[in-house]
């Protein structure tokens, strides 16, 4: 590590991108010189969470979440790492910090000098930093991201931090992907520590890799357990499958594979390895009763969903399952009936979006829903066809793009394509009988529908 490294000073307020940021507060659009990623996380700030650009001091952290002891953990090591390379980043004068998964931070260390300046900002322990708080910083864009993020200068949505440079790394559940916590280091008029990006990087795929190891073990318990309601089943004919929290399946039965579209009685261990069975509604379902299970051990569910290849609501119990105190999933069954119904979808779920987002060379442009006809992924990218042509989304996952605009009337009809259903065109049958989506758009290429998402299609089409 070169904990000698000079403090370089910053021309921060200069420049193309500051003239980008005046511009874009007063409500331009242009965002030329700006990296795409910061462009859309002002368009987020401007738009969606509206934060004053003139804002001076982070708010206090008033929304209270449950942490679970593996989340413990987490904070701990983190933590732990945190404090091992404090020295280091004073010798440069930065300051390094750790939040849970809201933005609030919950310690600092560093240069004495730096953490009092941050101090004046409410850069400390209870004070929020997600974007929605206080706009573009490394904290709040790590919690938005998926890897490390480097947020420099006038990059900063408020202009009272555009003194700073910092960079940030997110620590996520490896089940259900949701942000744990952030590592961040910060730096005052001086550039990073030249250790900073490695060293943010080395310490969440450690982290993360003792979580995938967990998540592991837990998989292989919740096969274990799903074995031994198997063999209690007796002569009953209810069809079976074992669920993580985030909604994917682990494990299912022969019948209960068809009904999911997914392998039969073969185990997904690896959390990176299990299926989505691209069925909305039991993944609400099962997710529901993970939350309700965490306050009330003792749950136990009921409801209605439509599956694969079945024209009628079919009933579902949902009974989470449990490894020394931490929940690990459920046992769902088919066909299955309980005294005990489950009450509608615990949270309202947000707005669907006014617009998509997407980027052309440095730009971002706005999109209007109907102006989308699909998306389609392409590897580790999102594409969308559009009135505007091809253009490569914002969002670099087709499942939250597709769980984002579920209700603005687009729809998941195989797993690499979420379609506008008010720009389907003609339909036709293939070949071998699956169905094929000819769009309303200059695309020659008609959309594939999957066998298991075609039940879905033709209810959403009423055909």
């Amino acid at each position: 590590m070169n904990v000698g490294q000079r403090r370089e000073p910053l021309v921060t307020t200069g420049g193309a991108v500051y003239e980008a940021w005046e511009r874009f507060v007063q409500g331009d659009d242009r965002v030329l010189g700006v990296r795409p990623e910061v462009a859309i996380s002002w368009h987020r700030c401007r738009e969606q969470y509206r934060v004053d650009p003139h804002l001076r001091q982070a708010p206090i952290a008033v929304t209270e979440i449950e942490h679970t002891p593996e989340h413990d953990g987490v904070f701990a090591e983190l933590g732990f790492r945190a404090a091992s390379v404090a020295q280091d980043v004073s010798f440069a004068g930065g300051v390094v910090t750790v939040t849970d998964s809201t933005g609030r931070i919950l310690a600092a260390w560093g240069d004495p000098a730096t953490l009092g300046r941050a101090t004046e900002a409410n850069m400390a322990p209870w004070f929020c930093w997600s974007e929605s708080a206080v706009g573009t910083n490394g904290m709040g864009m790590a919690l938005q991201t998926h890897g490390p993020v480097l947020v420099k200068g006038a990059e900063h949505w408020c202009r009272a931090f555009h003194d700073w440079t910092c960079a940030g790394v997110a620590v996520r559940d490896v089940v259900t992907r949701e942000p744990i916590a952030v590592l961040n280091v910060s730096c005052w008029r001086s550039r990073l520590p030249s250790f900073a990006g490695n060293w943010l990087a080395n310490a969440a795929a450690t982290t993360q890799g003792v979580l995938r190891q967990r998540a592991r073990n837990s998989g292989a318990e919740l096969v274990a357990v799903y074995t031994q309601a198997c063999s209690n089943r007796g002569g009953t004919t209810t069809a079976l499958a074992a669920m993580d929290p985030a909604g994917k399946v682990v494990i299912a039965d022969d019948t209960a594979s068809v009904l999911l579209g997914v392998p039969a009685s073969t185990p997904a261990l690896d959390a990176t390895v299990r299926w989505n069975p691209g069925l909305p509604e039991l993944i609400s379902a099962v997710r529901y009763g993970c939350t309700q299970a965490a306050r009330n051990p003792g749950w136990v569910g009921s409801t209605q969903i439509f599956t694969h290849l079945t024209d009628e609501p079919i009933p579902i119990v949902i009974r989470p399952v449990f490894l020394s105190g931490h929940l690990i999933g459920s046992l769902v069954s088919f066909g299955d009936h309980h005294e005990v119904p489950m009450t509608p979808a615990p949270e309202e779920s947000p707005p669907p979006p006014r617009r998509v987002v997407a980027t052309r060379e440095n730009r971002m442009v706005l999109l209007r829903l109907p102006e989308v006809s699909f998306a389609e992924s392409d590897g580790s990218e999102v594409w969308l066809s559009t009135d505007q042509g091809r253009l490569r989304a914002a969002s670099p996952s087709l499942d939250r793009l597709g769980g984002e605009l579920t209700e603005a009337g687009f729809l998941r009809v195989h797993r690499r394509y979420v379609v506008n259903l008010s720009r389907i065109r003609e339909i036709e049958r293939g070949r071998g009988g699956e169905l094929l989506l000819i769009m309303d758009d200059a695309s020659d290429d008609p959309v594939p529908v999957s066998r298991r998402n075609a039940p879905a299609v033709r209810r959403a089409l009423d055909f």
